[in-house]
């Protein structure tokens, strides 16, 4: 029996498509503009057919032809149109920003195009959480809107299902949260696949205590060493303070709350260097080895983690095992664009997951045999956390009495918006 065989747009490195490749899919065609993505998906999967070219520019009648396929004969369409106009990153950032306005949210109409002139008998989209906040929804709307059109003019009946999923709940090592829209040509309605892992103290995941416990940093890089030409070595001016920051922690832990919790755990305290909630989450973040990776970054700053917990930046390979890349997939290109690649990826655990249940709901394919490939072991060798050291004498002066962030919309960002408002 064939394989169902899939459009891929936005392909990036692959991380949706090695999930679908698990599930029993085959990809016909990838479309992707970077070229580091396309040389990555060259190496890693040679036999699939990369077009290194603007969407754009790549007309469906030429996706098609490379599958061999018909409008109406391919059977699924993926993909995750760049994210930056609907990302909480760049909302932050620029405030009330004009997101369908940004030309670069043209990339879901593009999509939308792909889907009317190909018509699959199924569709997969992602993205960013940002996508349908709420008085935000503007990018989604737009979406659905383009649905019901493609739907009056091609007398088709995809009905979108749409759900924000958090990775971690799915296996993967990973606290990755994303929007997927799933739908059906033949207008069946897509149940997306109940969590399977979760941790009672996480309130952002299922408390189901029937839930397998979640995958953590040490199941996926326990087993992994750096290639010895890999330079992960932390610079900037924050570098070495790296090191006086436990596992799992980040900077609130040299902040007057970070301290009281600290004695009340009856750990070594850090110092009163910064301002409770003065800077970003990720701001010299470092990995704990007993839970899962914080989300992996496509463009973090000097002291943006996650950091491995041996105080360096983590290695190529590491990246792809948080990310649950098959090990068979090499990165192409220097550090900065692997990091950019694996960080905008989806991990491919949730690929397969999902794939196996479009599989059997909407395209009536048996279900694939045994368990999901792309699972990470459970290790029980785990090592005790990595002991941290005192400040270094050149960040004391830093020590004092600093206030906390004064909450939402009340930063120096904030104000200094209002301040260049009200100047206009």
């Amino acid at each position: 029996m064939a394989k169902p065989k899939l459009i891929s747009l936005y392909s990036g490195a692959g991380g949706l498509d090695y999930g679908f490749e698990a599930a029993g899919f085959e990809t016909g065609v990838c479309v992707e503009l970077d070229h580091d993505c396309c040389e990555t998906l060259r190496t890693s999967r040679p036999r699939w057919r990369v077009v290194e070219r603007s969407i754009f520019d790549v007309p469906t009648d030429e996706m098609l032809e490379a599958c061999c396929a018909k409008p109406g004969e391919i059977d699924l369409l993926i993909g995750g149109p760049p994210c930056q106009p609907f990302s909480k990153a760049g909302y932050w950032a620029r405030g009330d920003s004009a997101r369908l306005q940004d030309p670069r949210a043209d990339t879901l109409s593009a999509y939308l195009r792909v889907l009317e002139e190909a018509r699959p008998r199924a569709f997969l989209l992602e993205n960013v959480g940002g996508l349908i906040y709420s008085g935000k929804d503007e990018g989604l709307r737009h979406l659905l809107d383009g649905i019901e059109h493609i739907n009056q003019k091609t007398n088709s009946a995809y009905r979108p299902v749409v759900k924000v999923l958090n990775a971690a709940s799915y296996g993967v090592p990973q606290l990755r949260e994303r929007v997927f829209v799933v739908a059906s040509r033949e207008e069946e309605t897509f149940r997306f696949p109940k969590p399977t892992h979760g941790d009672p103290e996480e309130s952002s995941l299922s408390k189901d205590t029937s839930l397998e416990p979640l995958h953590t940093a040490w199941d996926a890089l326990a087993d992994v060493r750096p290639a010895e030409n890999e330079d992960l070595v932390v610079r900037g001016k924050w570098a070495e303070l790296l090191a006086s920051i436990p596992e799992g922690q980040n900077y609130l832990w040299h902040t007057d709350r970070g301290i009281e919790r600290a004695k009340e755990e009856g750990l070594r305290p850090g110092r009163p260097l910064f301002g409770w909630r003065r800077r970003y989450w990720t701001f010299l973040l470092k990995l704990a080895k007993a839970k899962p990776s914080w989300t992996i970054q496509a463009q973090p700053g000097p002291a943006v983690g996650p950091f491995h917990w041996e105080n360096r930046r983590l290695s190529s390979r590491e990246l792809c095992r948080i990310q649950t890349f098959p090990d068979d997939v090499a990165i192409e290109g220097g550090r900065t664009s692997v990091q950019r690649q694996v960080g905008n990826a989806v991990p491919s655990l949730l690929g397969e997951v999902l794939g196996r249940a479009i599989r059997t709901q909407l395209l009536g394919i048996s279900a694939v045999r045994g368990d999901l490939k792309l699972m990470p072991p459970r290790r029980d060798d785990l090592e005790a956390p990595k002991s941290y050291i005192d400040v270094p004498p050149q960040f004391l002066e830093l020590e004092g009495e600093h206030s906390a962030h004064p909450g939402t919309g009340q930063g120096n960002r904030a104000r200094s918006r209002e301040t260049t408002q009200e100047l206009a």
